[in-house]
């Protein structure tokens, strides 16, 4: 009786150990093979100088979720966000910013942390999207590019749409604002990049 207490104590001290690295090497195997993925031609790389503040050139611990981001200056384009992550007077970045026409610029390495997500810049990659109206509710064309890219970096990040999440799922902020009113819609999202990802 004693030898089978002690093989199965033994048993889940070994499950533990292995969900311990598997939990902390997954996400830090995902960075290094970011590493050497290149970027699809429908993304526009104008990467941000690293200023210690937009971009603090702080590698990622992982990538565990993606943070889905609205820009809140209702008719602002992608360039213009892009630029203001790269001046002087921002300390805000996302990895990819998407446009009124679904133009999608990437400003921060994969391999790095942005500065989009709070405490979770260390461990997912941030998108945030223009929108034309103080509704935050994103064009045709931003959605349908936001279903791509998010669909696309599940993919090489082997994720699926359950860590797709909202940076109101963190902090509480109204973001991306008609995300958080109206939950269908998120919802609906999700299963849009889901069906992204399956290839159907």
């Amino acid at each position: 009786m004693k030898k089978i207490v002690l093989f199965t104590v033994f048993v889940l001290l070994l499950a533990l150990l292995g969900n311990l690295l598997v939990g902390n090497l997954l996400p830090r195997w995902t960075v290094l093979k970011l590493a050497g993925i290149p970027m699809p031609d429908w993304v526009d790389v104008q990467l941000i100088g690293v200023d210690g503040g937009s971009r603090r050139g702080v590698p990622l611990e992982g990538v565990r979720d993606i943070v889905i981001h609205y820009v809140g200056n209702p008719g602002t384009t992608a360039q213009q966000n892009r630029d203001y992550f790269n001046s002087a007077a921002s300390e805000v970045s996302a990895h990819f910013v998407i446009g009124l026409e679904g133009e999608i610029i990437q400003c921060i390495p994969l391999t790095e942390k942005s500065s989009a997500s709070n405490d979770r810049n260390r461990d997912t990659i941030s998108i945030e999207v223009c929108h034309p109206d103080e509704t935050g509710k994103f064009t045709d064309q931003s959605y349908a590019a936001l279903v791509k890219l998010t669909a696309w970096l599940c993919g090489i990040c082997s994720l699926d749409s359950s860590h797709v999440i909202r940076h109101y799922d963190i902090t509480q902020k109204q973001c991306p604002l008609y995300f958080v009113t109206d939950k269908d819609a998120w919802q609906q999202f999700r299963q849009d990049v889901q069906a992204a990802v399956s290839g159907s």
